[in-house]
């Protein structure tokens, strides 16, 4: 019986990125609730209401980023105990999911979606245009990670 939640059929390297996809979407969303919710006090994830609800849009994207990083994490066991983790496709997911998360709240969040933005009172256009930038930065160097993880993938996993 199987206790993995990701598939078995595929690969222990696409497994490897998957998981650390799911730890990098995680810790990217910790970041930006953290430095730009709660220390900053920017914006709320999600602006169009009362104070209350904002405050309650923060926690329920706490929630989601906690259960990230907790199943990531017993993922990532479960590929060290079965002696099937790629480091190096672990890495790449990580990245991967650190900008997937910035560029998809970056773009669906604050501009398709308009359920906040960077900050108020002042001209957004050149945080829009740091927060995109490094989101792309790190999708592709995510990519070139994972890219380069399958060329050397035909090593094995790391024990």
């Amino acid at each position: 019986m199987s206790t993995s939640f990701l598939p078995q059929s595929s690969s222990p390297a696409r497994r490897s990125l998957l998981v650390g996809a799911v730890i990098g979407t995680g810790v990217m969303a910790a970041v930006d609730e953290i430095v730009f919710h709660q220390l900053l006090g920017w914006h709320h994830f999600y602006d169009r209401s009362t104070p209350g609800v904002g405050l309650l849009s923060d926690g329920l994207l706490h929630t989601a980023e906690l259960l990230a990083l907790v199943t990531g994490f017993f993922l990532y066991a479960d590929l060290r105990r079965r002696r099937a983790r790629y480091p190096a496709s672990c890495l790449a997911g990580f990245v991967l999911g650190l900008g997937a998360f910035q560029l998809f709240d970056g773009i669906v969040d604050h501009k398709l979606l308009r359920l906040h933005q960077i900050r108020y009172g002042v001209d957004v256009t050149p945080y829009d245009w740091a927060w995109n930038a490094a989101g792309a930065v790190l999708l592709l160097t995510g990519t070139a990670l994972a890219v380069r993880a399958g060329r050397r993938g035909r090593r094995g996993p790391a024990s």
